[in-house]
């Protein structure tokens, strides 16, 4: 694999990577990358994650703060469930739409907060993921998509973590066959895994 430099976007692109890698990072220097390019140019941030704990809440604050300092121009969208929907509403040619991340989508599906309310939730998880991965396709737009790969470690114990360390690796693969580029993100360093330039 070798390094990427630029980070001009590519019409799809699925970034991966380990806690802490930079792939939210990566995400943020294509949207400012796409701002650059072209007075027309607009940027929406679909965040996935919900304040579940305090400690997570503050994160989720400290994001925001940081994203709006860093990005002035771009406009962030909370949607915990329905990317679907997020990207029909948000998706033009003249929009970049960040998704950050799929993993907390994911997770927002299958192991929903309050779990006895949402099981309908959990059981349309592939319905869902239909849905998105059609208006992946359908998109107008160009499209940068955030994922962790959590598939290089040990094999979980317990049926529930492994069915979702099974889920999270289809979805990547469903994306990354509708990208036209994936970046593998390590140690801060964007490798390219499909669709060098």
């Amino acid at each position: 694999m070798a390094e990427v430099t630029a980070c001009t976007p590519a019409w799809r692109e699925l970034i991966l990577g380990g806690q802490r890698s930079g792939k939210s990072r990566r995400a943020e220097q294509c949207m400012a990358e796409w701002l650059q390019a072209s007075p027309a140019h607009r940027a929406v941030f679909i965040a996935t994650a919900q304040p579940g704990d305090e400690e997570m809440g503050q994160r989720i604050a400290r994001h925001q703060s940081d994203r709006a300092l860093r990005l002035p121009g771009v406009v962030t969208v909370e949607e915990p469930l329905d990317l679907a929907e997020a990207i029909q509403t948000h998706s033009a040619p003249d929009t970049l739409v960040v998704v950050d991340c799929l993993t907390l989508w994911l997770t927002n599906l299958l192991m929903p907060q309050d779990f006895e309310k949402n099981m309908p939730l959990a059981l349309a998880e592939k319905a869902q993921a239909a849905m998105f991965l059609g208006a992946l396709e359908v998109a107008p737009g160009p499209l940068v998509l955030v994922s962790n790969e959590i598939g290089l470690g040990v094999i979980p114990m317990g049926p529930p973590v492994r069915a979702f360390v099974d889920a999270l690796g289809r979805l990547n693969q469903e994306v990354a066959r509708r990208c036209n580029r994936v970046t593998l993100m390590v140690a801060g360093l964007p490798l390219a895994v499909k669709g060098a330039e």
